[in-house]
């Protein structure tokens, strides 16, 4: 397993919010904390800007991708509008999460609730060669849904 150091910042008023951390020793993310001043409820469809306290900074050739929280989606419908979110290794703003409720009753967010979770990746750069054909395929052109949803036959 390969370990690396990422800078991490608190916002001032965000200190006694714990830093991101692995929940167990096989956890792929770490979760983030809602950094709310008050508890803030979120109506069935509406969309809120929820702060996270913290300023991070990753190494160049990583990016932290934000994903929602299964639990939250299942029981709540609670999610994040752009799944995965990408946090550059350039960029040294404040990790806010956009979430939604999807679900079908007010949902309160409390300072401190887990709210998402960060995964650490490498990103691989690609250099793009324009050309006039492309390789051919067996699937070819087929585009959204056209192998059907049944297996059996």
């Amino acid at each position: 397993m390969k370990i690396i150091n990422v800078k991490i910042k608190r916002k001032e008023n965000a200190k006694d919010l714990p830093l991101p951390a692995y929940a167990t020793s096989g956890s792929s993310g770490v979760d983030l904390y809602a950094d709310v001043e008050n508890e803030t409820a979120i109506s069935p469809g509406e969309i809120k800007l929820i702060s996270c306290g913290i300023y991070i900074e990753m190494p160049e050739g990583y990016e932290a991708q934000i994903r929602p929280r299964s639990g939250l989606a299942l029981k709540h419908g609670i999610t994040l509008v752009n799944t995965p979110g990408t946090i550059d290794s350039d960029y040294r703003g404040l990790v806010n999460l956009i979430v939604i409720n999807l679900g079908k009753e007010d949902f309160a967010i409390k300072r401190g609730d887990r709210l998402a979770q960060m995964v650490i990746r490498e990103v691989t750069r690609v250099e793009f060669i324009e050309t006039e054909e492309l390789g051919e395929t067996e699937r070819a052109h087929g585009g959204f849904g056209h192998t059907g949803v049944s297996r059996i036959t």
